[in-house]
């Protein structure tokens, strides 16, 4: 597949903007290796393999390993994640499909006892982002084999 637009030589302001906001998520308190696996969990749900190939890049470089990478999916059936990567997941996953069932209390105060509430305010904006990157690239049809020449 081709990408269907050049879209970042279109100079749209909105991109910029989105472009923006990533470089202040690199800024949040967000620690980079969680941000990572955030970016690879919503994008999994998403289906973005554009996001996935360049995230799992990212990861890599990052210090994540192989094994935590290709088990992320199932990341409920493994002990490696610690309790704030799960709590952070959970989130990820709530809020991807927040559509289904919302963000129910019972996750919100999970997510708390590891985040506080600026933390907690960064990761809902840091699932929106990665959301919004997700859909942008599937609907411009990035393909993974274009995350080479990112």
């Amino acid at each position: 597949m081709k990408r269907r637009i050049e879209y970042y030589q279109l100079g749209s302001e909105g991109l910029k903007l989105m472009v923006q906001f990533e470089a202040f998520i690199k800024t949040m308190s967000i620690e980079p290796s969680l941000r990572e696996l955030i970016k690879i969990r919503a994008s999994q749900i998403n289906g973005c393999a554009y996001c996935l190939s360049l995230h799992t890049q990212d990861a890599r470089r990052a210090g994540e390993t192989e094994q935590r990478l290709y088990c992320l999916s199932a990341w409920r059936e493994c002990t490696f994640y610690t309790e704030r990567e799960r709590a952070a997941l959970a989130l990820t996953e709530a809020v991807t499909l927040v559509s289904q069932q919302g963000v129910p209390d019972a996750l919100y105060n999970q997510v708390r006892a590891q985040f506080n509430e600026k933390e907690y305010l960064d990761l809902v904006l840091l699932i929106n982002q990665i959301n919004n990157w997700n859909r942008l690239s599937i609907a411009m049809g990035n393909t993974a084999e274009q995350t080479a020449s990112h």
